[in-house]
């Protein structure tokens, strides 16, 4: 109890947000899953262009933009090689080489929400789910195991992760997204494993990916739109790396 009290207000906005997804997920449409990841993606954005220290004003132009041909566009991740092509000839015509940050906030977070939206679009609302289901279980598996046994640090970049929590929170993360993927009458069990295994790594690393920007930008959390976990990078850091390696291998296995 007094973990869950100590964290009061964590607490409360996860289970907000858990309640609001799950009603999103429920009403299974299109426009109303673009909607609700646009905000976040917009939001998650105008922190990135924050942490990158971007000063010009044009990138919100450009990522809302992408966002809506994302919406009826039959393959969004294309739009990054795209958006990479055009920064690099406008670069290379104007010379403005001050603006060559420009293109790091569409690398991150707009490659990793630009999979999401696929992951919905192209496999379904229980693929979106079997994503949640491994990266909330890698960060519950790797708090536990690391707050019981962990002892060995895992990297500089974040002081208070551990190698035994990381260990733990990959195996029990591809232990339950085994068991939901077969639920979903996926072709076998090894597909199941090797998908969830890797999209738990891919997470462990999204979220040291986030808290190296965090040190880099010498800030606590990327936002203050979320009470108790920050913005919103904060709290889907391993999604949007996830939602990379889970299309990825689904498109090669």
């Amino acid at each position: 109890m007094k973990f869950i009290t100590d964290n009061k207000e964590r607490w409360i906005t996860g289970v907000a947000l858990l309640v609001v997804t799950l009603l999103v997920g429920y009403i299974d449409n299109k426009f109303v899953m673009w909607l609700y990841l646009g905000a976040f993606y917009l939001v998650g954005f105008n922190e990135a262009v924050k942490l990158f220290e971007v000063k010009q004003k044009s990138p919100y132009i450009y990522a809302v933009i992408i966002w809506i041909i994302a919406y009826f566009y039959p393959n969004p991740d294309d739009l990054f090689f795209l958006m990479a092509i055009f920064f690099g000839a406008k670069l290379a015509y104007t010379k403005e080489h001050d603006k060559k940050k420009l293109i790091l906030p569409f690398l991150y977070p707009a490659v990793g929400f630009l999979f999401l939206f696929m992951l919905y679009t192209t496999y379904g609302i229980n693929w979106l789910i079997w994503l949640l289901v491994v990266v909330a279980f890698t960060d519950v598996g790797a708090f536990f195991v690391g707050k019981s046994i962990g002892k060995t640090p895992f990297s500089p970049t974040s002081p208070n992760k551990t190698l035994e929590g990381v260990i733990g929170g990959v195996l029990v993360a591809t232990i339950a997204g085994t068991i939901f993927a077969y639920s979903m009458d996926l072709d076998t069990v090894f597909i199941a494993l090797v998908i969830s295994l890797f999209t738990a790594i891919a997470s462990i690393f999204g979220d040291l990916f986030e808290s190296y920007l965090k040190r880099e930008a010498g800030v606590k959390d990327s936002g203050t739109l979320l009470p108790g976990h920050g913005g919103v990078l904060d709290r889907l850091d391993g999604y949007l790396f996830g939602s990379v390696i889970m299309i990825i291998l689904l498109r090669a296995i």
